[in-house]
């Protein structure tokens, strides 16, 4: 039986749910690596929480249809999205969809989950079109930022679920290897890996430098392309997977 509280789990403890760097920053080279791989018109975005990323998928796609567990998320999102938006307010376990989807987008879910290979299948098998793309988006966990808290004793190591992280539903902090295992383990074919932003700072550290001219649109375009090179070392790590 699931229990779980998911709008509990959204709600800002110790750790805030999202940063101004998620939203500002991160969206936006989201949205920057998936667009080589964007095909047709729909795309089924699994997790949408209050619609913030989904409003950036308008400008691509007509047929948006949205998966979200909590009910507040879902309220919150309506208010933003286009109306033509479908959002849908289940879990990805029991939710029963009309169709098989072209591009199906997850960004920063697939850690929250009880069963992910359960539902990696799922997405393979009932609702991914046969040329369709699956874009997988992970936080990272040897995020140079991250590995940083563990030599400060923040962290225990690496991949480590911290007390705050599992307060917002955190099951899992994934590398590349691991996230790559459990693709795999749903029988998906990866046909690209790489990392999404060099990021050596926390959080809630590039929030305060956000709110000054120290770091210009050059500069973060820059954190975005080294990441390119060394994507083990980035905040975000991201697989495009095939059936």
């Amino acid at each position: 039986m699931n229990n779980r509280n998911y709008n509990a789990e959204k709600i800002d403890n110790s750790r805030k749910y999202f940063y101004g760097f998620d939203y500002e920053v991160m969206h936006h080279y989201f949205i920057k690596s998936f667009l080589p791989f964007f095909k047709g018109e729909d795309v089924l975005e699994l997790g949408s929480f209050e619609g913030g990323f989904t409003k950036r998928l308008e400008a691509y796609f007509s047929d948006i249809t949205c998966v979200e567990a909590s009910d507040e998320a879902v309220n919150e999102a309506k208010k933003i999205v286009r109306d033509d938006v479908k959002i849908i307010n289940s879990l990805f376990e029991d939710v029963v969809l009309p169709k098989k989807y072209n591009n199906i987008v997850m960004t920063h879910v697939l850690e929250h989950l009880d069963n992910p290979v359960s539902v990696l299948r799922r997405i393979r098998e009932e609702w991914l079109t046969d040329e369709g793309v699956f874009l997988l988006v992970c936080p990272n966990a040897n995020a140079p930022s991250r590995q940083i808290a563990v030599k400060m004793g923040l962290i225990p190591y690496n991949a480590a679920v911290t007390e705050a992280e599992k307060k917002h539903g955190h099951r899992i902090t994934y590398s590349l290897d691991t996230l790559e295992r459990d693709a795999k383990a749903a029988g998906f074919h990866i046909i690209h890996r790489s990392g999404i932003f060099f990021k050596a700072l926390a959080n809630f550290q590039w929030d305060k430098l956000l709110q000054t001219d120290i770091v210009s649109k050059e500069y973060l375009d820059g954190c975005y392309e080294l990441g390119q090179i060394y994507p083990d070392l980035c905040s975000s790590i991201f697989l495009v997977c095939k059936k």
